[in-house]
């Protein structure tokens, strides 16, 4: 009873948080940075933060977590597995478009793409969230899959799971700091330097750590072994089919 009371904390910090980081985000491109369209301009670009934050990170990590509500457990498994493909496709719909927004407003401004470090983790968690999606659907959601290959397949797919929130967590707190460095630069148009901390400096700086606390408190809780899944926990090894689970 105290562990499920715990996971409840941590799963409703989990809840406030991810909400914190989607309000601040969108708060800092609407009130400092001017808003949004999508017109090739710079409120183009304010998308891709707001849009990356929230698919790639708060998606991300709450789709990661869904298994552990005990809410599902006792219950069939396939409509958890359905949610959970379905959180983890919607945050890599809005990360796309997240890119999208990026790439559109570098190639009408004449900006190089991809020559920083941010835009390399960036990418490459992308790319691997993409690959952990396709696998887990043909793994685990596909009925013909072999249950040899669902037991190789699972302690991999969690494993990448976590390591590709931290490299979404990492994108995105080097990316607000890249972008507080660029238009904070204490020049004549009045802004001051982000040395000398700035409202926007604040709130960006702020965004960050909501953004690593999240994280932290979402791999808490995939790392805790009693929020686990009963079904799913390591020392039952059974894994039975798709059709087959939970029928009885």
């Amino acid at each position: 009873m105290r562990s499920i009371l715990c996971f409840y904390i941590c799963y409703a910090l989990c809840l406030c948080l991810g909400l914190a980081c989607v309000v601040c985000v969108c708060v800092w491109n609407s009130q400092w940075r001017g808003g949004f369209a999508w017109d090739g301009s710079g409120l183009q670009f304010n998308w891709h933060p707001v849009l990356m934050v929230t698919g790639l990170v708060v998606l991300y990590g709450n789709g990661a977590v869904l298994y552990r509500i005990p809410l599902s457990w006792g219950h069939n498994k396939f409509p958890w597995k359905v949610a959970h493909a379905a959180v983890m496709l919607l945050a890599f719909v809005l990360s796309v478009v997240g890119l999208c927004a990026v790439f559109d407003f570098h190639n009408n401004n004449h900006t190089p793409n991809m020559y920083s470090l941010h835009s390399w983790i960036g990418i490459t968690a992308t790319a691997l969230f993409c690959t952990q999606w396709v696998f887990g659907m043909i793994g685990f959601l596909l009925p013909c899959t072999q249950i040899s290959i669902r037991k190789l397949l699972k302690p991999i797919h969690v494993w990448f799971g976590s390591m590709i929130l931290m490299l979404s967590i990492v994108a995105c707190i080097s990316g607000i700091n890249e972008k507080l460095f660029f238009v904070l630069k204490g020049n004549n148009n009045g802004s001051k330097s982000y040395a000398n901390l700035p409202p926007e400096a604040v709130m960006g700086n702020s965004l960050g750590v909501l953004i690593v606390a999240f994280g932290l408190v979402v791999l808490k809780i995939l790392s805790n072994h009693e929020w686990m899944r009963p079904d799913s926990r390591p020392e039952d090894g059974v894994y039975a089919p798709l059709l087959q689970e939970d029928d009885e």
